[in-house]
């Protein structure tokens, strides 16, 4: 996010087409009652403990509404805040303060919600051999804010999307007949500097998955024992992933399995938002 060129090429572009759903004409109520330019300031305010994350994005929604919007940031994405602490003051246009409020809350709230979340369950995983990861289940057009999000509360990022990378999934398989097939047809097909990653459900698609010279092998919905099994089988041929339903809730029967990567699903489509507010707005001079 704090790439110049990826921020104009992705961010600006996904954070105007947000206001342009919210704005298809104008604001009529800030019209209603701020007809012309006045200056004023609006506190943004914390309302439950939680890690902040897109205050860059935040700030970014009032800038192209006005760009003489000015920020006096107290917090930076990243930081463990608390209910009631003051995160920034915010001065410029009342309209722009107005009318972009819910789009800039919006992005700032869901952003610190994943964060959030994600640290909870990393900091479960500290200590361990295992790599928390998230998924592609990511909320249409806000890929790019949510996997941010979760670099931010101390995950890391899977397959940006489906140009990343290899990942060889039931349908895949059953496409091309077999796992060897599929890891062969594969191999053939894609860049070498690609990996193979093979989604398995049983402990004999695993051997499968090694013996055809998988890269990374995925054990999808597998109980802890069956996962140490795997692991013995693999013996280091292969690099892997345990995935399917993991939560803050469980992740603790994970810890010690011994996998390198675990990925969830949740850190992204499950997040609950954190609770943020714009209160306060008044004039200034």
């Amino acid at each position: 996010m704090k790439d110049p060129i990826t921020w104009k090429v992705n961010a600006d572009r996904l954070i105007r087409q947000a206001l342009e759903e919210d704005i298809t004409s104008e604001d009529i109520s800030t019209n209603a009652v701020m007809p012309e330019y006045q200056k004023g300031q609006v506190e943004l305010i914390c309302k439950q403990d939680g890690v902040v994350a897109g205050m860059g994005v935040f700030q970014r929604v009032f800038e192209l509404l006005d760009d003489t919007v000015s920020f006096d940031m107290r917090v930076k994405d990243g930081d463990e805040v608390k209910s009631g602490d003051l995160m920034a003051v915010v001065t410029g246009d009342i309209r722009a303060l107005l009318s972009g409020e819910r789009t800039a809350l919006n992005f700032l709230q869901r952003m610190s919600g994943i964060a959030t979340y994600t640290h909870a369950i990393a900091e479960m995983l500290k200590g361990s051999k295992t790599t928390l990861l998230d998924t592609r289940k990511t909320t249409p057009n806000m890929r790019i804010f949510e996997k941010y999000a979760v670099k931010v509360g101390g995950g890391s990022n899977h397959r940006f999307n489906l140009s990343d990378g290899v990942m060889l999934k039931d349908n895949h398989i059953g496409a091309a007949g077999s796992i060897t097939k599929a890891v062969q047809m594969a191999k053939e097909y894609a860049s070498f500097v690609h990996k193979v990653e093979v989604e398995v459900e049983n402990l004999e698609m695993v051997r499968e998955a090694a013996d055809a010279g998988a890269d990374i092998i995925m054990l999808d919905n597998m109980s802890p024992e069956q996962m140490r099994e795997a692991i013995r089988i693999i013996d280091g041929r292969a690099l892997t992933e345990c995935s399917g339903n993991v939560t803050r809730e469980n992740i603790k029967n994970l810890i010690d399995v011994g996998v390198d990567y675990v990925s969830s699903g949740a850190l992204t489509h499950s997040a609950p938002i954190m609770d943020i507010s714009l209160k306060n707005l008044h004039g200034c001079e």
